[in-house]
């Protein structure tokens, strides 16, 4: 899903939906689904409050990680150079060096490596900061924005730009860890764009309506994003992607090789009562056509939960015998909350309206697990 632009004031602008969603909401997922959206509470910004204005939240969260890496020294590295000098330094060029007849002249080419802090890194952090200081509403944070663009500048950080590939392929050790919230806040900064529906000028993939695996993916990683920001970690424990284990009494050798895993999407425990929540987020209507009915429950779905529950029951962990399980789905302009008790399990069917506003998705999500 994510790709660059060059130009991103007209797209966040004049871009509103996707479908039915609104494009305030699925950036409210992003943020969610994104490791940077737990440096909000830190920042004391308040995405849910000011869904209209993602830039600026991205652009406040950018600022603050590039001014703690400049207080506490920005990332250098050795980058491999080629010079003319009047003393050695690394290895000499002996080719150049007698072509250009450099000895007469008391100089020698050589080929050295340079401790800098004009790096890859360095230089796409600061094209991020000119990118969204144009889209900003805030002219302060504008204003912040290209103050430290300078600032980069007069430390020695060049204007040339960095490709997103390129910084991609950069690794972090454990003496740079901290550049990673910065790059991820630069990121964001780029990607402010999304596709629409309707024709425009950017060459971008456009995925069939029906068949939206990127979004189905933001969907899941928003809402365990959002359950593991927002709950208190002294009462909540949030787990994501989560691998389940089949209770096996006697098995093949061939077996193994076949045998499919269960990996739930996100677990929930409440440590104040003892509880267990067990959520599988489906980006499809939470009803479909039956048989002999207009409606129907996805049997499939229900099946799938149903292994969940029943499969880790007599383990040594109590809080299998009596988990809950969840079955969330996205909708516009629909709400349903149902359940059914089985063998000691609940299964729970409901919606979160993605047309809402960002207060209302947050209520919702809240109050289906509970958490009021």
């Amino acid at each position: 899903m994510s790709f660059e632009v060059d130009h991103l004031s007209e797209s966040y602008e004049e871009v509103k939906r996707i479908g039915e969603i609104p494009i305030r909401n699925l950036w409210l997922l992003i943020l969610y689904a994104s490791d940077i959206y737990r440096e909000l509470d830190a920042a004391k910004v308040a995405v849910e409050d000011n869904p209209d204005d993602i830039p600026d939240l991205v652009a406040e969260i950018l600022c603050r990680r590039v001014e703690y890496r400049i207080q506490r020294n920005l990332s250098y590295s050795y980058q491999s150079r080629d010079a003319v000098l009047n003393r050695v330094r690394g290895r000499i060029d002996l080719l150049s060096t007698e072509r250009n007849r450099l000895l007469d002249h008391g100089k020698v080419a050589c080929h050295f490596d340079e401790l800098t802090i004009d790096t890859p890194r360095n230089r796409y952090v600061r094209a991020a900061l000119e990118t969204i200081s144009k889209i900003v509403k805030s002219k302060e944070l504008a204003h912040r924005c290209r103050s430290l663009d300078v600032r980069l500048r007069r430390m020695g950080v060049s204007q040339v730009r960095t490709s997103r590939s390129e910084v991609s392929v950069d690794r972090f050790g454990r003496h740079d860890v901290e550049d990673k919230p910065m790059i991820a806040a630069a990121h964001l900064a780029f990607n402010l764009a999304l596709p629409t529906e309707s024709a425009g000028t950017r060459q971008l993939s456009l995925p069939a309506r029906d068949n939206l695996p990127w979004l189905r993916k933001l969907f899941e990683k928003g809402v365990a994003g959002f359950y593991h920001t927002v709950l208190s970690k002294s009462v909540w424990r949030v787990s994501a992607g989560k691998t389940l284990k089949w209770k096996i009494d006697e098995k093949s050798s061939g077996i193994d090789k076949i045998l499919p895993n269960m990996k739930t999407d996100i677990i929930i425990d409440n440590k104040e009562v003892g509880h267990r929540t067990v959520i599988d987020t489906k980006f499809n209507a939470v009803v479909t056509r039956g048989w002999y009915r207009d409606e129907t429950l996805r049997s499939g779905y229900l099946y799938q939960m149903y292994a969940y529950l029943r499969s880790q029951e007599g383990s040594e962990d109590l809080l299998n015998d009596t988990t809950s399980g969840l079955l969330l789905h996205p909708s516009v302009g629909e709400d349903v909350n149902e359940y059914v008790v089985m063998q000691n399990h609940k299964i729970q069917f409901a919606t979160v309206d993605l047309g809402a506003t960002a207060l209302e998705i947050r209520e919702q999500l809240l109050n289906t697990i509970g958490a009021y």
